[in-house]
């Protein structure tokens, strides 16, 4: 049965459930806004017990929540300041993206946006448990904190969108504290109560990180390598000699127009080698002026269209990068070798004459491993293991079947959602920790709580500004 299926299964589920709960406690539940939301005193026994029990570590352990929500707030409005230049900078970049720069992740936005090949689905239950974890977690933190600095709480819950009368199953969670205390608090004090969601979402995040890990390690295993195209080279545009055999001198734009329509690819001669091309890189290369065109190379896994993930190389197991490129070293130009892949689920058996390149057995793909990494950014996504790993090439099948993969995208979804949500929070904007935070900062440097209030309003104008750049950008590069 379709995931999907399971899915949907799962959200009616949620939704009698919350039914039956909110009839049996409507008179615990209040009407705010577009929400729903249910006070218990569970929650502030809860803080009361936890911050009595464990104040001697959560006291020294402030200098670090506010330390890190310093960290978030700069890494925060440096990736919307970089965005930004990189939207401005490089157009082609929102013309690539479908998704707008900034929206909410909502269940199946990876389909709705067209970004499956970069992300794992969205289900609802992913939501509905992820967003339960990082809500409640972020706002009891907040809870401890402001008891631990002697800052009352008045109430405390859960919150349920609603639909007219309806509550629906996607939970947030509330803390509601007396905001006359803690304005009157220290600055210090104030800044660990605001920092304090955000530090329980990074470290949320880093836990499910190491479950991940584990999960993967105890879960899944290599069932091979898979390439990322056939091995590809360059030739100079003025070199070319013949184009499917005929003598570039006796091509006309209209056999030409014939190839874009009838052929997959096109022989090029250069030197009196034979490459193979597309008719559309062909056609782009020489209507745009390139003096280089992308080709193929006439190499055995060309020849024999070779697809898929390689499980087997002569006989033998392919787990690695590594072994696959042992198993091909151990070989002899000219010799005849089977090669076994997995292709849509589907075993493929392919019987390759392997050429000669530097003097050593070749068969011609590129598969992973050669990938530079660059930037913040290309490091934090090496940190979580993948299925099927770009930089290495090696793909993963779950011991477990498709319930192994359905969690192991569940724990992933976790670790971004958390880690997502602490960086959003942490921006200087009114409604968000990041904006009092940000204000105090400036007070506590200048002295002065008007010059706090002047660099907040500032702060707030400059980062919606860089938000309004972002859309309006990636709105008129679709026109």
């Amino acid at each position: 049965m379709s995931f999907v299926i399971y899915d949907l299964t799962f959200l009616v589920v949620s939704l009698v459930a919350l039914g039956v709960f909110f009839y049996k406690k409507r008179k615990n539940f209040s009407i705010e806004g577009p929400m729903y939301l249910y006070r218990t005193k569970f929650g502030l026994k809860i803080i009361d017990w936890f911050g009595k029990k464990h104040a001697k570590w959560l006291r020294p352990l402030q200098y670090a929540v506010v330390s890190f929500a310093y960290i978030l707030m700069v890494f925060s409005i440096w990736l919307i300041a970089y965005s930004t230049y990189l939207y401005i900078r490089y157009p082609a970049v929102s013309k690539a993206v479908k998704a707008p720069p900034i929206f909410p992740i909502f269940p199946y936005f990876t389909k709705f946006f067209g970004l499956s090949a970069f992300f794992p689905p969205f289900y609802f239950t992913y939501f509905i448990i992820s967003i339960a974890i990082v809500a409640i977690f972020h706002e009891f933190s907040h809870g401890i904190f402001a008891k631990l600095n002697k800052i009352g709480i008045h109430s405390t819950g859960f919150g349920f969108l609603r639909l007219f009368k309806i509550p629906l199953p996607f939970l947030g969670a509330f803390v509601e504290q007396d905001d006359k205390q803690m304005q009157k608090a220290g600055k210090f004090e104030q800044l660990s109560v605001l920092g304090a969601g955000v530090f329980a979402n990074i470290v949320l995040a880093g836990l499910f990180l190491a479950l991940f890990w584990l999960f993967f390690l105890a879960a899944f295993q290599p069932i091979g390598v898979g390439f990322n195209d056939y091995a590809t080279s360059a030739v100079n545009v003025s070199e070319i000699s013949a184009i499917q055999g005929i003598h570039i001198s006796s091509l006309s734009n209209n056999t030409q127009l014939s190839f874009s329509n009838n052929t997959k690819y096109l022989s090029i001669e250069s030197h009196n080698i034979t490459y193979f091309t597309t008719p559309y890189i062909l056609e782009e290369t020489l209507k745009r002026g390139i003096p280089a065109l992308g080709v193929y190379e006439n190499s055995p896994a060309f020849n024999a269209s070779l697809r898929g993930v390689i499980t087997s190389f002569d006989g033998k197991k392919v787990d690695s990068t590594e072994s696959l490129i042992n198993g091909i070293h151990e070989q002899r130009p000219g010799d005849r070798v089977k090669v076994e892949t997995i292709y849509n689920g589907e075993k493929e058996v392919y019987d390759i004459t392997l050429s000669e390149r530097n003097g050593v057995a070749y068969l011609g793909i590129s598969a992973g491993g050669s990938v530079q990494r660059r930037g913040i950014m290309s490091y934090i996504v090496v940190l979580t293991p993948k299925i099927n790993d770009y930089y290495t090439g090696v793909v993963y099948e779950s011991k477990i079947g498709e319930f192994g993969v359905f969690i192991f995208n569940l724990f992933w979804w976790i670790v971004i959602i958390n880690a997502l949500v602490a960086l959003f929070n942490m921006l200087p904007l009114g409604a968000l920790d990041g904006g009092r935070f940000f204000m105090i900062t400036i007070w506590g440097i200048t002295g002065s709580k008007k010059a706090g209030e002047k660099g907040f309003k500032w702060a707030t104008w400059v980062i919606l500004a860089l938000l309004a750049i972002l859309m309006l950008r990636w709105i008129f590069a679709f026109f």
